[in-house]
């Protein structure tokens, strides 16, 4: 975004005791794999400060081995005593459209509902519109598992499949989305809010998201390696797909949609293989 104009109140900064000191919140805003090395740091920092802050997070992804998510991980590195409130911000919310005061909502899930409302009221104006829920499990959820949908989404364009077989993936997907969630002690709700379908419409039809370009050029026949080394910048869901199926399989979930994607990025199977699979299963009821 090299046109993007960003606010006069913004600094940027190197060094995390300037970055956070005299905060109320700390929002953070980086790649899974780097969660824990962040967190850490300022762990250390708010220790050194001895200030105590609302801890926040943007970040849509679970950590592969643990199936752990983002304010798991935090918990782990920042001490109970160093925050008074944990949020995600999750939601349709593409970095493209926020910088151009493009009209977004989203959701913040809080484990406190003060929390949740100032972040609310600090993020709030005429063109974006925060709501506050108190799911935080199931808003950090959608965000992450909508990026496995995404990838799929993007797989059938690429491979030149209309608009009925992208609504027939996002719909089922929904549905495994939700299984994961329930399975993980979230509300069926949420999934049909902004954290959840919301962010699923977005992420996996937008030419703006990662996950459903990276889907895009799998379906045109690159290499995951030639994808990533393409694109140079992280893509959630493919790390993501790993840890979901991992976690499916040690509770027995039935997920033939992130089943199917797991085996086109992590085995030898080919999409048209695996679509063909997913339309030539047993018959069953929607439910």
């Amino acid at each position: 975004m090299p046109d993007a104009e960003l606010s006069s109140n913004l600094l940027a900064v190197a060094d995390m005791k300037t970055a956070v000191q005299d905060a109320e919140v700390v929002l953070v805003v980086v790649p899974t794999k780097a969660v824990r090395t962040v967190g850490q740091e300022l762990a250390q920092t708010l220790q050194d400060l001895n200030q105590v802050v609302i801890l926040a997070h943007a970040t849509k992804g679970l950590e592969q081995g643990t199936h752990l998510r983002i304010s798991q991980m935090l918990q782990e590195v920042v001490p109970a005593e160093s925050y008074n409130g944990l949020a995600v911000i999750s939601g349709p919310s593409h970095a493209e459209d926020v910088i151009k005061d493009d009209l977004t909502a989203v959701s913040i899930g809080a484990t406190d509902e003060t929390a949740g409302r100032v972040l609310q009221e600090a993020l709030a104006n005429e063109n974006f519109r925060p709501y506050t829920n108190h799911d935080l499990l199931g808003s950090e959820l959608g965000g992450a598992l909508k990026n496995i949908i995404a990838i799929g989404s993007g797989m059938l364009i690429g491979l030149g499949y209309g608009v009925n077989a992208q609504a027939a993936l996002l719909t089922r997907g929904l549905v495994e989305m939700r299984m994961v969630g329930q399975k993980m002690g979230a509300e069926p709700e949420t999934f049909l809010g902004l954290a959840g379908i919301g962010d699923l419409i977005v992420t996996g039809m937008s030419p703006n998201s990662r996950n459903y370009r990276a889907g895009f050029a799998l379906g045109q026949g690159k290499t995951l390696p030639e994808v990533q080394e393409q694109m140079g910048m992280v893509i959630e869901g493919v790390n993501t797909v790993k840890a979901v199926h991992e976690f499916g399989q040690a509770n027995q979930l039935e997920m033939p949609i992130t089943t199917a994607l797991y085996q086109v990025l992590y085995g030898n199977a080919t999409i048209e293989d695996e679509i063909k699979s997913l339309m030539t299963r047993p018959l069953k009821s929607e439910d």
